[in-house]
């Protein structure tokens, strides 16, 4: 191959996020080289059996100096240790972003571990999650016309922001920007909270007595609200815990709205109920649409 579009990438965490960015990559013929690092020795193995990545790292101060791109594909807890650890030995022209579901957090420890070296961080966020997770659930085409969310930092040159949109673009990303604050903002409350209420669904059900009966007699309805609830619970907790402030923003809300619901059947209210369900009935049959 004459000349990709970047020549060595390092991927921090090579599951489902990390491992189809690299396979995406290669499927474009846009990387000459992956290099994978990880907690787990069996998913490094099994990536580089997949064609994942063309070798392990060894040494990170070896692997980043000379790479054109860093992702970091790790909960989002594990990467304030290892922006501490690239930093030091990061090139010149080595640029790093993230696949985090949380924006101002993943900024604050950029902020907080990079240094000099700031300008070289454009966080990410791709909106391609999926109940599987590892090495084996990486998919070549799991970003194909899905959106991915950039959260440039004031300090980014626009070529770098323009280079780490172009790596998501060759993966087959749609591509938008947000203030870091708008992101977990907007992210509170069309994906964090409805995480929140299916779990929570879930678990006033469990608490019941008579919750096999219950369960029982659930079909498609419950079934499809509470599909989510089947996440990983420790991916949710790090997520709603890193967005507090606006998923407890939304809560309040959620819960004004349903108090609304409440007062209308304490008064008896059906054309308020009516109200309520065909402006949100109008709503979602315009957004399927789309």
């Amino acid at each position: 191959m004459s000349n990709p579009q970047f020549k060595k990438i390092v991927i921090f965490g090579t599951g489902l996020i990390g491992g189809s960015f690299a396979l995406a990559l290669r499927k474009a013929n846009a990387v000459g080289e992956v290099v994978g690092f990880g907690r787990s020795e069996t998913t490094l193995q099994q990536a580089r059996q997949l064609g994942i990545i063309d070798r392990i790292g060894q040494e990170v101060a070896a692997e980043v100096g000379d790479a054109d791109l860093v992702l970091l594909a790790t909960p989002v807890g594990q990467m304030a240790e290892l922006m501490a650890r690239i930093a030091p030995h990061l090139g010149a022209h080595t640029l790093v972003t993230d696949g985090g579901s949380t924006k101002s957090d993943v900024v604050r420890e950029v902020y907080a571990q990079l240094g000099s070296r700031v300008a070289q961080f454009v966080p990410a966020h791709p909106i391609a999650g999926a109940e599987k997770s590892g090495a084996g659930a990486a998919l070549a085409d799991l970003y194909q016309g899905r959106k991915v969310v950039l959260t440039p930092l004031p300090e980014n040159s626009q070529d770098a922001v323009a280079r780490v949109r172009r790596a998501w673009e060759l993966c087959g990303a749609v591509v938008s920007e947000l203030t870091p604050q708008q992101h977990d903002a907007v992210f509170a409350a069309v994906s964090h909270l409805p995480h929140l209420l299916s779990f929570a669904l879930v678990h006033d059900l469990a608490q019941r007595d008579n919750r096999d009966l219950l369960l029982s007699f659930a079909a498609s309805g419950f079934r499809d609200f509470t599909r989510i609830a089947a996440s990983s619970p420790e991916m949710w907790r790090d997520i709603c815990m890193a967005n507090r402030d606006a998923l407890m923003e939304e809560l309040r809300r959620y819960a004004d709205e349903l108090y609304v619901l409440f007062r209308a059947l304490e008064q008896h209210d059906a054309a308020k109920l009516e109200e309520v369900f065909s402006e949100a009935r109008n709503v979602r049959g315009n957004w399927t649409g789309q």
